[in-house]
């Protein structure tokens, strides 16, 4: 059983002033509380910690083996108050932020060294993942909060999202696209769902539901089999593999902005809108933010409307 941790509070000031009488202005309690707190961790543990040479206190092998133990956890929880009352006046500490990858690996580096130029104190810890693994992880404390990309996986189920705040942040553009060769070669101007379905894809998931929701929202279609000639979880792969000619796969316009107009990857489209992807903001219902959280959310959002960052978005 773990012994009374007031009395281990005591013990350690009497060991750190190796006196009664100094601990006891320490702890702001009398001499005879300090002496008794002592004899009963004492009697607690079945040990002596000290021998009593007339004034002089002399601590024991047991004595300072358990100093040796309680001493770093004390000085950490004196740190650490000080830490979490300090963050009530000044953003400092840890913000701990979910992401989708792409956006994540993209965005958020240039974003926090921004924001520590102004509040240095704050350090981050980004968990890159899609909405499956960011909303469980906001629920159970692992996140402060995080965005989330709600058509990727539009038709996942994520628990009750009535404990979640969700504020859309970013629209971006979603378009199916392959390389120039490919479409010269493949597609030919045919964009019915016949021609395309039948053609190869390079795919986000394994489970292909980005593309599966790219058919169900032009053709209305959603229950087909696609040949898959590559499944990557990276965004980039899928990019990668488009340039090389691998077949045609659904990405971000804003990312491939410069490769469409440069004219070497094609968008295929239906002569319907676009899907629309809402990154937003996630935290959960109840939660008073910190002040940290709220500087920083702040920040987010006004460098999303004023930055470059936002450039081939639609806000």
């Amino acid at each position: 059983m773990l012994p009374d941790l007031n009395r281990i509070k005591v013990f350690y000031f009497i060991f750190d002033t190796r006196s009664v009488a100094q601990a006891a202005k320490e702890l702001n309690i009398t001499s005879s509380a300090v002496s008794q707190a002592l004899a009963k961790l004492e009697g607690e543990l079945k040990v002596q910690l000290f021998t009593r040479l007339h004034r002089k206190l002399v601590p024991t092998a047991a004595g300072e083996e358990l100093f040796s133990i309680v001493s770093p956890f004390i000085r950490d929880l004196e740190t650490g108050i000080d830490n979490i009352l300090r963050a009530r006046d000044v953003p400092s500490g840890m913000l701990r932020i979910g992401s989708p990858i792409e956006f994540g690996k993209s965005y958020f580096p240039r974003i926090f060294a921004a924001f520590r130029k102004d509040y240095p104190e704050v350090v981050f810890t980004m968990s890159l993942g899609d909405p499956s693994e960011i909303f469980p992880m906001v629920s159970s404390g692992e996140l402060d909060f995080g965005l989330v990309d709600i058509f990727l996986t539009r038709d996942q189920v994520f628990g009750d999202l009535g404990q979640y705040s969700i504020e859309p942040l970013i629209d971006e553009e979603v378009i199916l696209a392959c390389s120039k060769t490919y479409y010269d070669r493949e597609i030919k101007g045919d964009h019915s769902f016949e021609n395309l379905a039948g053609k190869e894809f390079i795919s986000y998931q394994k489970t292909s539901l980005t593309l599966r929701n790219w058919f169900k929202h032009h053709f209305n279609r959603f229950s087909i089999e696609l040949n898959r000639v590559m499944t990557a979880d990276s965004h980039q792969a899928v990019i990668n593999g488009i340039l090389n000619d691998l077949g045609m796969g659904v990405i971000a316009r804003h990312i491939v902005g410069s490769a469409i107009e440069s004219g070497k990857i094609v968008p295929v489209g239906t002569g319907q809108k676009e899907v629309i992807n809402k990154i937003s903001l996630v935290q959960l219902q109840d939660k008073i933010p910190s002040l940290t959280e709220k500087t920083f959310i702040r920040f987010l959002k006004q460098d999303i409307l004023d930055s470059g960052m936002s450039d081939g978005f639609l806000i």
